[in-house]
């Protein structure tokens, strides 16, 4: 059986594959998203959201090619942003940040991009073939007030996550 590892370490990816029947090996690709974001803009590498998640999809899929558990196996990376009046909204890490997205946001609506990339880690002469995607939903926000938005962000959800928020948790 052909094996897949899944270059994330985000519990709701694992979490949507295994409840599709998929035990992935998972392993951190240890990519620094920002970093690797602001190198690709200075160099003209991403004019969107689209590109962006599309670039941190196949870096992360890339940073585990070499590792020993990812031999003759197919790789997935993956990475989602929140397009929001043409700015993309990754993840806030700090509740100061998030609170003033979720102001920002609430009672309007954004475009929610997944990059996806897949390489077949089975043949490697001369060099894997990969494969990406980019796709995109609509996302409306509730009209929500300053307390129920401290409320969620006082959970440490929406920190870790695309534009501070997930559709999976609470």
């Amino acid at each position: 059986m052909t094996k897949l590892v899944l270059a994330s370490t985000s519990p709701a990816r694992l979490r949507l594959l295994r409840d599709a029947g998929i035990d992935p090996i998972v392993i951190s690709p240890g990519v620094d998203e920002e970093k690797v974001a602001e190198l690709a803009m200075q160099e003209g590498l991403i004019s969107n959201t689209a590109d962006l998640v599309l670039l941190l999809a196949r870096a992360k899929a890339e940073a585990v090619l070499d590792n020993p558990e990812s031999q003759g196996a197919l790789i997935i990376g993956c990475d989602s942003a929140l397009d929001l009046d043409g700015e993309s909204l990754g993840k806030p890490h700090e509740p100061e940040v998030a609170i003033e997205r979720w102001k920002a946001m609430r009672g309007r609506s954004g475009r929610l991009y997944s990059g996806h990339w897949l390489i077949d880690n089975r043949i490697t002469s001369p060099m894997p073939p990969a494969k990406g995607h980019a796709s995109n939903t609509t996302v409306h926000f509730a009209e929500l007030s300053d307390s129920e938005i401290l409320a969620y962000v006082g959970t440490g959800e929406p920190l870790k996550v695309a534009g501070a928020f997930t559709i999976d948790g609470l």
